[in-house]
């Protein structure tokens, strides 16, 4: 989803403000917002306009809570194409506090790297797990937090308790050295080899 064409019309002209779009990702100091006022002159909430993609972005008063939040996590190069979109959406789960579908995602990507380096489709989650680290797809001693993946995953698909935030982001955090590891640095050595 691209920049948002038009303009918006009413709006107050901003000043001070900065933060991280939940949209494009920019560092932000935007120009224009709207505010939700009370009768009382009180000030509820706020809206405020990305200068770089000219989205709307919510911030409630007294607690500062932004809505859509800041991407979590950075973007990896050379993720093959449905690798790269599991992984954009858990991070977009964490920027609107799905953390349970967030840690789902992490689970669903490590069964999709396996697959994508040569396990059988259809097996068990814990066969994917197994195939990474017998092939050598984690770094060696990491295979403590790999199956910490497992376990956040399996917690978040079978137990009552809700995922918190901390196990979130530390699942996504995770899942991208993981993503870094068998993508990125092999992609970017690639261009030494050739």
């Amino acid at each position: 989803m691209g920049e948002l064409h038009g303009e918006w019309k009413n709006c107050y002209t901003a000043g001070g403000k900065s933060y991280d779009c939940g949209f494009c990702g920019s560092s932000v100091g935007p120009s224009f917002y709207y505010s939700c006022q009370g009768s009382n002159g009180y000030e509820y909430g706020s809206i405020y306009l990305c200068p770089n993609c000219n989205k709307p972005t919510f911030f409630q008063e007294g607690t500062g809570e932004q809505v859509p939040g800041s991407i979590f996590g950075e973007d990896i190069e050379h993720l093959p194409e449905d690798i790269d979109q599991l992984y954009s959406e858990a991070r977009k789960c964490l920027s609107v506090n799905a953390f349970t579908s967030a840690v789902l995602s992490c689970r669903k990507l490590l069964m999709n790297v396996s697959v994508s380096k040569g396990a059988d489709p259809g097996k068990s989650f814990v066969s994917y797990v197994t195939f990474l680290e017998e092939n050598h797809f984690v770094p060696p001693g990491s295979n403590v937090w790999v199956d910490h993946i497992r376990k956040k995953g399996n917690e978040a698909t079978h137990e009552i308790p809700s995922i918190t935030r901390d196990d979130a982001i530390e699942l996504l955090e995770f899942t991208e050295m993981l993503l870094r590891f068998v993508y990125e640095l092999p992609g970017k050595m690639a261009r030494h080899t050739t």
